[in-house]
């Protein structure tokens, strides 16, 4: 059955507009670039490698194609969670405080996401998205603190925060 005329598409429905691919991702059109199974898992371990550095940008562009290239729900939630935490820790090498909170969040949202869609992706990624999700609300209890000692001078943002929390 069509969705009503005027209504939104249905979560997961890819469409192709002039040669450009997207999927609804809740209510919105995100990019789609279909790629094989095996290159995301490539993606996923050079951004996971990246990210272990402590190359957070890095490891937050090598996602994005992983992000990109499939059309299941729950691995792309898992993809953006994993972004979103790299995102939040490149805010915290530059100090701003707001930004790796609110990438935090976000983190937090995707994985939680990809977790009740199917719980099974993520551990087939190797990850253990209810551990990582308990290491990023710590983070964000920290998070709310960390203001006062910014405020006080009291050290670089990276620093007063802990080490970015293990992936694998």
């Amino acid at each position: 059955m069509a969705p009503a005329a005027g209504a939104a598409p249905a979560p997961g429905t890819v469409s192709t507009t002039r040669g450009r691919s997207t999927i609804m991702q809740g209510d919105r059109a995100k990019a789609y670039r279909p790629i094989p199974p095996s290159m995301r898992r490539a993606a996923l371990a050079a951004g996971l490698h990246a990210y272990g550095r402590g190359e957070y940008f890095e490891a937050h562009e090598l996602l994005e194609p992983a992000w990109m290239g499939t059309a299941d729900l729950a691995e792309r939630a898992l993809y953006q969670g994993l972004i979103k935490l790299a995102a939040g820790y490149v805010h915290a090498v530059r100090g701003n405080p707001i930004g790796f909170a609110r990438n935090l969040r976000g983190a937090r949202e995707h994985l939680e996401t990809s977790l009740r869609i199917n719980p099974k992706v993520s551990l087939d990624a190797g990850i253990d998205a209810g551990a990582l999700l308990a290491e990023i609300e710590a983070r964000l209890v920290v998070a709310a603190t960390v203001a006062v000692e910014l405020a006080a001078g009291r050290g670089p943002l990276i620093e007063l925060l802990p080490e970015a929390p293990l992936v694998r």
